[in-house]
């Protein structure tokens, strides 16, 4: 039985048991009309049966889960000729690998031979009577807990607690799970950044100014050391972001304050879903239109103007990349300006002022800080944003504030440092961490700094 089944059995199992604990807890107090003779309500006396249904047979199926494939794979080595078994560590998970392959039907990195394709059919075997064993197991487990929980049931027993137990903590679980998980990146980024900074020193990563990390396989070879000075790339990251903010600030904040004050509804109804479409449409679709409409529209724009302007600039990839922006910032602007009580708008009304002057001198002052918020929020976005850069902008890391040019940011070159095949001990990979590591580091400031200016605005106007 699939793993799949086995869950979707598990959960009409609960279903049945949720049912015949509600009607057991019922019909102990003389039916539906007595009720208040119980400690909690029936529902939670079904609930409380199906979690024992649940629970057992969910761990031991998690449990299976992990230890299943190396009991399987140790028998199924167990089994093959000595010769076989004592291969060097590399060369036998190579030959545990070819065995699931060709149990799976996949193609295999050697020929078949008998021992082989017997070990295949071992490996097939176990895992058939390992689905068996445990789908048995897993249900009568289901069943006995189930029984166990049906029988306890009476009218003094408080449901409600239990269940609420077992909910609070699988909530704690699942918080658990997303705190260890951030925990879990920011320390895998971590360790390999550092051992980036072991072999290039950390002064030079900040402030050189040239970066070549391509690296030479011979020490003889020209350039084999490369160059790491990182600050083109923070250059060119804080310029094309510092253009998307120029374009999506101004267009998406007066966008809001018109939804928000000016518009009828029949207006918002039909923008606020257009404008969320740009929010939806993928990154990669904006980078075509960058590199196929906005740079040679920039390119001979600039040209007409007399600028010499590249065919890969800052300037178009920022300009899609403001637009792409605009529904974030115009969103969360917007939420800050219908966050702002309406006795506020209603005072200032009432005291003669027009609507432009009670949006000024009133609303926005107050709506501010959420909107200053949002503007840093988006400023993170723009930051980690890779697609537009690659398609418009280049590869190229020149340090220069010239949005003619061609630059290239930290995700790109993140990106462009993990392509193919790489091995995890040279300084040229090992510098993706670090990057990614001084981007972590900047967005979650801007991060902070954004969560913070919100909370302030919610502690003086709530």
């Amino acid at each position: 039985m699939q793993n799949t089944t086995l869950v979707l059995r598990l959960g009409l199992m609960a279903i049945a048991a949720f049912y015949f604990g509600r009607e057991r807890s019922l019909s102990l107090v003389g039916g539906h009309g007595h009720g208040m003779a119980l400690h909690s309500l029936p529902g939670y006396y079904g609930y409380f049966v199906a979690i024992w249904v649940v629970l057992p047979a969910l761990g031991l199926l998690l449990l299976w889960v992990l230890v299943e494939p190396r009991v399987i794979v140790a028998l199924v080595v167990s089994g093959l000729p000595e010769s076989y078994q004592a291969l060097p560590a590399g060369e036998l998970n190579l030959l545990v690998n070819n065995i699931r392959n060709l149990a799976a039907g996949d193609v295999v990195s050697v020929d078949v031979d008998a021992v082989l394709r017997d070990a295949a059919a071992q490996f097939d075997n176990y895992a058939a009577k390992s689905r068996q064993l445990l789908a048995v197991l897993a249900l009568g487990i289901a069943g006995l807990g189930g029984t166990i929980a049906w029988r306890r049931i009476h009218p003094d027993l408080r449901a409600r607690n239990r269940v609420e137990h077992v909910v609070r903590w699988f909530l704690i679980a699942a918080s658990s799970i997303a705190i260890l998980t951030t925990v879990g990146i920011v320390l895998s980024v971590l360790f390999e950044a550092l051992r980036f900074f072991q072999k290039v020193p950390v002064m030079e990563f900040l402030f050189g100014l040239n970066w070549s990390p391509q690296t030479a396989i011979r020490a003889d070879q020209v350039g084999s050391s490369g160059s790491f000075g990182a600050v083109p790339l923070f250059a060119g990251t804080m310029l094309i972001t510092a253009i998307a903010m120029v374009v999506a600030v101004p267009v998406g904040l007066m966008t809001a304050i018109y939804l928000a004050e000016y518009s009828s509804a029949r207006v918002r109804g039909i923008a606020k879903p257009l404008l969320e479409i740009l929010a939806g449409i993928p990154t990669v679709v904006y980078g075509f239109f960058a590199a196929l409409t906005v740079a040679p529209w920039v390119r001979r724009a600039g040209e007409a103007a007399g600028f010499e302007v590249a065919s890969e600039s800052a300037l178009a990839a920022g300009l899609v990349m403001g637009i792409m922006i605009i529904p974030l910032v115009s969103s969360l602007s917007d939420d800050a300006i219908n966050a702002v009580p309406r006795a506020m708008r209603d005072g200032a009304l009432g005291l003669g002022s027009t609507r432009s002057e009670t949006m000024t001198k009133v609303i926005l002052p107050a709506a501010l800080p959420g909107i200053v918020g949002g503007i840093l929020l988006a400023v993170s976005r723009a930051i980690g944003e890779t697609m537009i850069v690659v398609m418009a902008a280049g590869l190229a890391a020149n340090l220069t504030a010239n949005p003619f040019e061609a630059v290239t940011t930290v995700t790109v070159q993140i990106v462009t440092l993990l392509v193919g095949d790489q091995e995890f001990d040279s300084a040229k990979t090992l510098a993706a961490f670090a990057l990614g590591l001084m981007l972590f580091v900047v967005t979650l400031f801007l991060n902070v700094i954004g969560l913070g200016v919100v909370r302030k605005y919610r502690e003086q106007y709530d």
